[in-house]
């Protein structure tokens, strides 16, 4: 491959990247904003969570199929201009309705530049994937890092509506770039529904799926609830403007632990195995989430020292989902279904629950989720596999 497609295709990899980062991060932030000008009840909110990643769901089953059939550089172009639509159509939506339809929209456009990216890596690096998929992470993370302050100083004079037609616009210069530069040829592992069979009768990958499902229940919950459940609180009685600098900074600060951790266990798993990873930072979950809930009120920011334990929880645990069958497209496949579906079903339970005790009651169900996640992972065990002693 040229120098040239190598370089626009890592241009493309970062952008998508840093705007993936960036909205995954501020999504509590700005649907506590939309909170206030539409009008929206907690129930509402946990209902957009929902439609949110079941657009990002479909995404990840849909677009992979069609990579392999329209090309990646005609899906990279049909997923950005999924995106911008989503985003134009959110920042624009008059009423709740107009906006849950939009913002699943969004989430189907990040899915599937999600996985148009992951397949611009092999197809333009495939000599170097691993570190390149590092630098794609580092810069996931910067979006993570640095959205919360570029949104806290956007709100002070401009609503949350020009940010996702910023966004939007910033997406339509991609398409253009896209269109009009040489790109790689690449294709994602594709799906073998057969392959889901024996996945499915080895208790060990339903012990995954379900270990996952718990995990990003929490990280969702997390980071969409957070905003809202912190802006409840006394706080010593600051303003309501000082509570959003806390939450921004807090999210920030969280997505900082939430990359050093993943940089350090991506460094550790050479020698430490992933199911000890996963126990061992389940546990240091539920402990952080159960101090920070517990001193809430006087030192809030301890809440930011979770994302280092929920950093590795996911990419060790698909790493050890893909380990267990022959078919790693099939096994992501399910993966990312499992994901979706308990960051879906997560944020309709955490809203419900908002609606119905409060925000701290509705918040407090991410304790539960880390606790039950814990609980799985001393059931995760390689060696037990069915796919193994069946190999």
């Amino acid at each position: 491959m040229s120098k040239g497609k190598s370089i626009h295709a890592l241009v493309i990899l970062m952008f998508t990247q840093f705007i993936s980062g960036g909205v995954t991060n501020t999504k509590g932030i700005v649907l506590d904003q939309v909170e206030t000008d539409l009008g929206l009840d907690m129930g509402e909110f946990g209902f957009i969570v929902f439609i949110f990643q079941l657009g990002f769901t479909l995404a990840s089953v849909i677009i992979g199929y069609y990579t392999d059939k329209k090309g990646l550089r005609t899906m990279t172009i049909i997923s950005a201009i999924i995106m911008a639509g989503g985003f134009v159509g959110t920042g624009a939506a008059p009423n709740i309705m107009f906006f849950l339809g939009f913002y699943m929209i969004i989430g189907f456009g990040l899915g599937a530049l999600g996985v148009a990216s992951n397949a611009i890596v092999p197809a333009a690096y495939p000599e170097k994937q691993r570190q390149m998929f590092n630098y794609a992470m580092g810069v996931y993370g910067l979006g993570m890092v640095l959205f919360p302050q570029i949104l806290n100083y956007l709100f002070q004079f401009a609503s949350w509506r020009v940010f996702y037609v910023g966004i939007a616009v910033l997406i339509v210069g991609v398409i253009i770039y896209i269109t009009s530069v040489a790109f790689p040829v690449g294709k994602v592992e594709k799906v073998n529904l057969k392959a889901f069979i024996p996945m499915l009768k080895d208790a060990q990958f339903v012990f995954l799926m379900v270990f996952l499902m718990l995990q990003v229940s929490s990280e969702v919950s997390f980071t969409n609830f957070f905003p809202s459940y912190l802006k409840s609180l006394e706080l010593g009685g600051i303003s309501e403007s000082e509570k959003e600098d806390m939450v921004a900074t807090i999210l920030s600060l969280f997505s900082v632990f939430f990359m050093a951790g993943r940089l350090g266990v991506a460094y550790l798993s050479n020698w430490i195995n992933e199911r000890i990873i996963l126990i061992t930072f389940s546990a240091g979950s539920v402990i952080m989430v159960g101090i920070s809930f517990l001193f809430a009120n006087s030192v809030p920011y301890l809440f930011a020292g979770a994302g280092l334990f929920f950093s590795t929880l996911f990419p060790t645990a698909t790493a050890f989902g893909t380990q267990l069958s022959k078919n790693s497209g099939s096994a992501l496949g399910l993966i990312y279904i499992a994901s979706g579906i308990g960051g879906g079903i997560a944020g309709y339970i955490v809203g419900m629950a908002s609606e119905a005790f409060g925000h701290t009651g509705g918040f407090s169900v991410v304790l539960i989720f880390l606790a039950l996640m814990f609980i799985v992972s001393l059931f995760l065990n390689s060696e037990k596999s069915s796919q193994k002693a069946a190999a």
